[in-house]
């Protein structure tokens, strides 16, 4: 992972980690010890895959820019799919609080998706590329008389 990568990834996991943290504290509080195992995968869930998807999508946007926006869209709700189906396929077991997982689920999703909409409304992002080969000639020398 470049260094420019890490840097726009840590300001979205770190509140999403402390949102799960949080969480946790919570269920276990709530729900015993298995309220904070269930928020604790949950939150180790939308990391994983939250963190993949953000991976995929800024190597897309380098190599593929023109399908940026629709890879956006295919991959957030592909996301979304994939966290409902673990709620589906987790709700009835016993090796975790259920109800703590799905709301914890839900909860650092949305402050997952929350920082990272902060974090690029904050991001100084180039409209233009700069060209760097030209150095300082002018475009158009024009006719010289």
């Amino acid at each position: 992972m470049r260094s420019d990568d890490a840097r726009s990834l840590l300001p979205i996991v770190v509140p999403t980690a402390a949102a799960g943290a949080v969480a946790a504290v919570i269920s276990g509080v709530l729900a015993g010890g298995k309220g904070a195992i269930g928020a604790a995968v949950a939150t180790l869930i939308v990391i994983v895959f939250m963190g993949l998807g953000l991976f995929v999508l800024q190597r897309t946007a380098k190599s593929l820019p023109q399908l940026f926006q629709a890879m956006g869209l295919m991959l957030y709700t592909a996301q979304l799919l994939l966290l409902f189906i673990f709620v589906a396929v987790f709700k009835n077991t016993t090796l975790f609080n259920p109800k703590a997982f799905a709301i914890t689920l839900v909860a650092t999703t949305l402050v997952w998706i929350g920082a990272q909409t902060r974090t690029h409304m904050k991001a100084k992002i180039l409209y233009v590329e700069p060209d760097s080969t030209k150095g300082d000639k002018p475009e158009n020398p024009g006719p010289k008389s």
